[in-house]
């Protein structure tokens, strides 16, 4: 029988700095510090983390993406009106999923849709 796989963590770039990076997850986007060393953090907001990484190659943070489901889409998109970064309309997508993206000052995509 295979094993069973219990959670993913993605590392997703940071750009250039660490502490910026951090202000916005931290400061505007909810999540909570787990852990950091070096050039490299771990954050978390309820059930979703991610280790943020230092780098500034840009072609690998616009290349970077996360669907998030959320409990209240509405109340995330009112939460997240005025954050640092290009937000999308909370829409109904062609395939049929309503949801708004974030695309981050370092490139990185985070989109986020109601969950079940």
């Amino acid at each position: 029988m295979p094993t069973k796989f219990h959670a993913v963590t993605p590392l997703l770039p940071a750009g250039a700095s660490l502490d910026e990076a951090l202000g916005l997850y931290c400061g505007q986007l909810g999540f909570a510090l787990r852990w950091r060393q070096g050039d490299m953090a771990g954050i978390g907001r309820d059930g979703v983390a991610f280790n943020l990484v230092v780098n500034s190659e840009r072609a690998w943070a616009d290349n970077a993406s996360c669907a998030i489901a959320v409990a209240d889409l509405d109340a995330l998109y009112a939460e997240y009106a005025g954050v640092a970064a290009r937000t999308g309309a909370l829409e109904i997508k062609p395939w049929g999923r309503r949801e708004f993206h974030m695309i981050l000052p370092s490139g990185v995509c985070l989109q986020f849709h109601q969950g079940e």
